[in-house]
């Protein structure tokens, strides 16, 4: 049986390609960043998931909205280059490609997406999300 796989370990080994590991400075804290107050709040039947989306594969939950209640959540502005950044528990910035809220346990199948504008942040963001037949709408 080895023999068998003994060619094709070989060739694989021969076509692996190295990666080089570089050391990149993530931003860190406030300065040069404008706040962006945003306040969800569920008009709905169900909690709701807020998310951001800060990598082509990865989010974060910023925040769960029980029904009739809203949540504070503060986000970030970089005027200069227009992006949106979310901070975790060591200040780093966290850049925000997508915001959207869905229903808690199913969010991502009942999300609506909220538009960041890019060109100049508000100071200030309210939504109201409601339940419309099996999807979130926030507005």
């Amino acid at each position: 049986m080895l023999k068998v796989f003994l060619p094709l370990l070989l060739t694989l080994a021969s076509s692996a390609h190295a990666t080089e590991l570089h050391h990149i400075t993530v931003r860190t804290g406030t300065d040069g960043l404008s706040p962006v107050s945003l306040t969800v709040a569920n008009a709905g039947k169900e909690p709701v998931a807020c998310n951001a989306d800060i990598a082509h594969w990865y989010s974060v939950e910023l925040a769960t909205v029980v029904p009739g209640k809203a949540a504070s959540l503060e986000l970030w502005f970089d005027p200069k280059s227009g992006t949106y950044a979310a901070l975790n528990d060591k200040r780093e910035n966290l850049p925000v490609e997508r915001f959207w809220c869905g229903i808690e346990g199913r969010a991502y199948a009942t999300r609506s997406q909220i538009a960041l504008d890019r060109g100049a942040a508000p100071v200030t963001l309210q939504l109201i999300c409601t339940d419309k037949s099996g999807r979130l709408i926030c507005e």
